[in-house]
C-alpha cells in the first residue's frame, strides 16, 4: 500500500520522540544495543518514531517492520484496546508489527534477533540436516 512521507515524525510529536529516546526502558535500550548501527542483516532502525499520531518503538522503513516491547501495562484492558486500534492504523499502511515482552530482551536475545530477521524480505528458514 502506498502511503505519503508526511505521516512520518510529525512535527507536533518531535518533543515526544526525544523524550521517549532519552527515557527509554531498560529493555528498550538493551535491544538498540543490538539493532543500531545497521547489526542485524545491515537493517537501519530508528527507535521512537512516528507513524500517523502513534510513535513506535524501533522502525525499520526498509522492511516496513515496526518493532513494539511491551511492559506490564500492555496487559491492562484499556492499553490492550488501545494497541488493537493503533496496530489496525499501522498494519493498514502495509506494514508489520512485531510485539515481544521486555523480559524476553533480557532472557533470550537471540529469539527476538531470529524473530525480527524471519520478517526480513528475502529471509528463509532453512531446516537443519535430515
Amino acid at each position: 500500500m502506498e502511503y505519503k512521507n508526511h505521516i512520518f515524525n510529525s512535527k507536533y510529536l518531535e518533543a515526544n520522540r526525544k523524550w521517549l529516546r532519552n527515557n527509554s526502558t531498560s529493555a528498550e535500550a538493551a535491544l538498540w544495543t543490538l539493532l543500531k548501527n545497521r547489526q542485524l542483516e545491515g537493517r537501519k532502525f530508528r527507535r521512537q518514531h512516528s507513524i500517523g499520531k502513534y510513535i513506535v518503538d524501533f522502525y525499520c522503513s526498509q522492511e516496513k517492520l515496526i518493532i513494539e516491547l511491551d511492559g506490564n501495562i500492555h496487559g491492562e484492558y484499556y492499553m490492550i484496546e488501545k494497541d488493537i486500534i493503533r496496530d489496525q492504523y499501522i498494519e493498514s499502511l502495509g506494514m508489520t508489527i512485531l510485539r515481544f515482552e521486555n523480559r524476553l530482551v533480557f532472557q533470550d536475545p537471540e529469539y527476538v534477533l531470529d524473530e525480527i530477521k524471519k520478517n526480513f524480505k528475502g529471509h528463509y528458514d532453512h531446516p537443519g540436516p535430515v
